[in-house]
C-alpha cells in the first residue's frame, strides 16, 4: 500500500516499530472495510478497520484485524516481513526481562508512569475491536497484538495494557472477530 514502516533491533530479532496500516494483502487483493458494529459482530470473514472508523487514528495507531484476514495465505506483511510466532513474541518477551517489566519496555514514553519505551518498540496502546457488540475498546489503556500460528480453535495474542508493566502472552482467549493490531517482524 506504499506505506513506509519504522523499524527497531531488539535483541536479534527486527520489529517493526509501529502497527500495521495496510489494506491489500501482499498480492494486491484488497481487505474488506468492516465499519458498521452490528456486521463486524457477525462477520466470518477478513476484515480490517481504523478505531472509531477514523483515518487519523489509522494513521497513528495503525489498523485493527480479525483471525481471518491474518491467518489469511495472501499475507498481510510485507515480502521480507511475517506475523510473528508465539515462540518469536516469547524471545521478544524474555529479551525485555519478562513478563512482568516487559510491557513498559515496549510501551511508547508517557504511557504509565514507568513507561520508558526502553525497547524503542513503541507500543501506543491502540485498543481493539471487541464483540459481541462490534465496539471499540481500551484506546490508551490496552493493546493486543495477533501471533501466529493463527488456526481456528488455537490462536494466540500478545497483550499489553495501561495498568500494567505486563506483556502477557496469552492463547485462545479472544474470539477470531475481534479487532487486534499487527506487529510485523523481519524473516530471518
Amino acid at each position: 500500500d506504499g506505506n513506509t514502516y519504522q523499524t527497531v533491533l531488539i535483541g536479534t530479532q527486527e520489529w517493526m516499530a509501529e502497527n500495521l496500516k495496510v489494506t491489500h494483502y501482499r498480492n494486491g487483493d484488497p481487505i474488506p472495510n468492516i465499519t458498521d458494529n452490528g456486521q463486524w459482530a457477525n462477520i466470518y470473514s477478513n476484515a480490517y478497520c481504523a478505531y472509531d472508523n477514523s483515518l487519523s487514528k489509522a494513521s497513528t495507531y495503525g489498523l485493527l484485524y480479525n483471525f481471518y484476514a491474518v491467518a489469511d495465505s495472501r499475507n498481510l506483511c510485507p515480502t521480507g516481513w511475517h506475523v510473528p510466532t508465539k515462540d518469536e513474541w516469547s524471545n521478544l518477551i524474555e529479551y525485555l526481562g519478562g513478563a512482568s517489566v516487559a510491557g513498559n519496555k515496549m510501551k511508547s514514553f508517557g504511557l504509565g508512569s514507568a513507561a520508558d519505551n526502553s525497547s524503542g518498540f513503541t507500543a501506543l496502546l491502540s485498543g481493539f475491536r471487541q464483540i459481541p457488540s462490534g465496539s471499540f475498546e481500551e484506546l490508551n489503556s490496552q493493546e493486543i497484538w495477533w501471533a501466529s500460528p493463527i488456526y481456528q480453535g488455537n490462536y494466540y495474542s500478545v497483550r499489553v495494557s495501561f495498568r500494567t508493566s505486563n506483556a502477557l502472552l496469552e492463547g485462545s482467549l479472544y474470539s477470531d472477530i475481534c479487532g487486534f493490531s499487527v506487529r510485523c517482524l523481519k524473516d530471518s
